[in-house]
């Protein structure tokens, strides 16, 4: 599964995505999980099965939901979740995104 993460450049998301890879690889899962500047969303379309905003960007949800479209889910990551840099957590809604399209 390709995961991609978009948010405002920021650390705390490189962190995340380094906590994510940690718990799937730990679950045995060979994922790939990236983080990209939103201004970068529309050069990756196509490479991700799901993308999660980060809860700094939610407010381009609307409009990244559009551009996406139905080619893979798009949701905004639970600020709990982003804040305490649960990667299992995150990874689990990853893969309940994708389960249930």
């Amino acid at each position: 599964m390709n995961i991609m993460l978009a948010c405002a450049a920021g650390m705390s998301t490189s962190i995340l995505v380094a906590k994510m890879q940690e718990a799937a690889k730990d679950q045995g899962k060979d994922y790939k999980i990236w983080a990209i500047d939103q201004s970068l969303i529309e050069d990756n379309l196509g490479e991700f099965d799901v993308l999660l905003l980060g809860p700094q960007v939610q407010h381009t949800f609307k409009k990244v939901k559009k551009l996406v479209g139905d080619k893979a889910p798009v949701a905004v990551i639970k600020a709990v979740d982003y804040g305490r840099g649960n990667g299992e957590a995150v990874l689990r809604f990853a893969e309940e995104l994708v389960e249930g399209e």
